[in-house]
C-alpha cells in the first residue's frame, strides 16, 4: 500500500511540472547506499561484518569458525550466466580468506521465451562451475517471471574461516603496497565479446574478438586461488577485494572506504589486456571502470609483498604491485607519466554505456 504522504509527494510533482529523478542503470550513487545502510539495524552480536560499503561479504560468529555469505546477481550476461554466478559470489567469500562450501541460486527466467533446454543449460553450467570450485549446490528456486526479456540469477555463496584467518579491510594501513592479479578488466571484456559481437566484428579483428570470448574461462574470472594463495602467507595480508562492477576504478574506492585512507596508483603499472583494449577503444570505454572480476586487488604491509607476490606467482596467476595506501588527506590518486590526477570512482560501469538502447 502506498503511504498518503507518498501521494501527496506525487500529485505535487505532477501539479509543479517536477518529475521525479530517475537513476541510471547501476550501482546506486555511493551517498544513497551510504544513507540506506545507517538505516539497517544490528540486532546480533555475532553478526561481525554486516552491510557496509566496502565489504564483500558478511560474517557470522559460529563458534569455532566464521561463517562467511555472499550474494551477487548476474544482469548483464546472458551466455554462461551460470558460470558468472557462482565465480562472482565465491570471489566475495574467498576475498575474506574463506572457501567456499555451498552455493545457492534464484533462476528468474523471462517469460514467452523460456524453454526447457534453457533452464537445462543454466544449470549445468551452474553444476559444473560448482564442481570445479569444490562447491555443494545447496538450492534455491526457479521461476519463470513476468517482465524480464532475459535470465537473471541471484546466486549465494556461504563459506568458512577459522577466526584467526579472517581477511578484514579494517586492518589496512598507511604505507601497504597495493597488488593486482590479472588484469582489467576481465568479465566486462567477456560480456563484450559474447553480447556485442555484431557491433564489434567490423572494428577488431576476429582473432581478437575470439580471444576476449573466452577469457570467462582464459584467463577467468575466479579470484579464490589468488586470494587462498595470498591469505596462507598469514598477518601482513591486511585486505582483499574482488573489483566488480564500476571496474578497477571503483574497487580501488571500496577497498580503503572501511578504514578511511587515501591511495596511489600507478598507471603504467596496471596491466590492460590487448584484447580489453581493442574492446574498450571500438566502443568508447574506460578499461579501468569496466566490469573487472577476475582481478584480485590486495593490500599488504611493505615487508610481507615479496612473500604474497611469490605464493600467487607460485599458484600460476600473474601478479604486480600496482600503488600504495597514503593518508586521508592525500585522496586516492592515479600517477600517469609522472604526472598525478584524482582517480574518481565509476557513477555507473562502463558496460551499461555499452548496452544503452538494447
Amino acid at each position: 500500500m502506498t503511504p498518503l504522504s507518498g501521494l501527496v509527494d506525487d500529485h505535487e510533482h505532477m501539479r509543479q511540472g517536477q518529475p521525479k529523478e530517475v537513476l541510471p542503470v547501476g550501482k546506486l550513487p555511493l551517498e544513497q547506499l551510504r544513507s540506506l545502510l545507517k538505516q539497517a539495524p544490528k540486532l546480533d552480536p555475532r553478526l561481525l561484518i554486516g552491510p557496509q560499503i566496502g565489504e564483500d561479504a558478511a560474517v557470522i560468529d559460529a563458534g569455532d569458525r566464521y561463517l562467511v555469505v555472499a550474494t551477487d546477481p548476474v544482469t548483464f550476461a546472458t551466455d554462461h550466466i551460470g558460470r558468472y554466478a557462482v565465480h562472482v559470489n565465491a570471489n566475495d567469500v574467498a576475498v575474506l580468506g574463506a572457501r567456499p562450501l555451498w552455493f545457492f541460486v534464484v533462476m528468474l527466467l523471462p517469460e514467452k521465451r523460456t524453454t526447457p533446454e534453457l533452464a537445462e543449460e543454466i544449470m549445468a553450467d551452474v553444476r559444473t562451475t560448482c564442481e570445479e570450485l569444490g562447491v555443494a549446490l545447496g538450492g534455491g528456486h526457479t521461476e519463470i517471471t513476468r517482465g524480464i526479456d532475459h535470465p537473471i540469477l541471484v546466486g549465494e555463496m556461504l563459506g568458512e574461516v577459522a577466526p584467526t584467518r579472517l581477511v578484514r579491510k579494517t586492518r589496512i594501513a598507511k604505507g601497504d603496497q597495493i597488488l593486482l592479479t590479472q588484469g582489467v578488466a576481465i568479465e566486462g571484456t567477456a560480456i563484450l565479446a559474447r553480447e556485442k559481437s555484431e557491433r564489434l566484428r567490423d572494428r577488431i579483428g576476429a582473432d581478437v574478438l575470439a580471444r576476449a570470448a573466452r577469457f570467462l574461462v582464459e584467463p577467468g574470472i575466479s579470484v579464490v586461488s589468488a586470494a587462498l594463495a595470498a591469505a596462507g602467507v598469514g598477518e601482513g595480508v591486511h585486505a582483499m577485494h574482488d573489483p566488480t562492477e564500476g571496474g578497477l576504478a571503483t574497487g580501488l574506492f571500496e577497498l580503503v572506504a572501511p578504514g578511511g585512507l587515501g591511495l596511489r596508483v600507478i598507471r603504467e603499472q596496471i596491466f590492460v589486456f590487448p584484447e580489453t583494449d581493442a574492446i574498450c577503444n571500438a566502443l568508447a570505454l574506460d578499461p579501468l571502470k569496466l566490469l573487472a572480476s577476475g582481478a584480485l586487488l590486495i593490500a599488504v604491509a611493505t615487508d610481507q609483498a615479496d612473500s604474497v607476490l611469490t605464493a600467487i606467482r607460485d599458484a600460476g596467476i600473474s601478479v604486480a604491485i600496482i600503488g600504495e595506501v597514503r593518508p586521508a588527506d592525500e585522496g586516492i590518486t592515479i600517477v600517469t607519466n609522472g604526472k598525478a590526477e584524482p582517480l574518481t570512482p565509476a557513477v555507473r560501469d562502463e558496460i551499461a554505456r555499452a548496452f544503452e538502447g538494447d
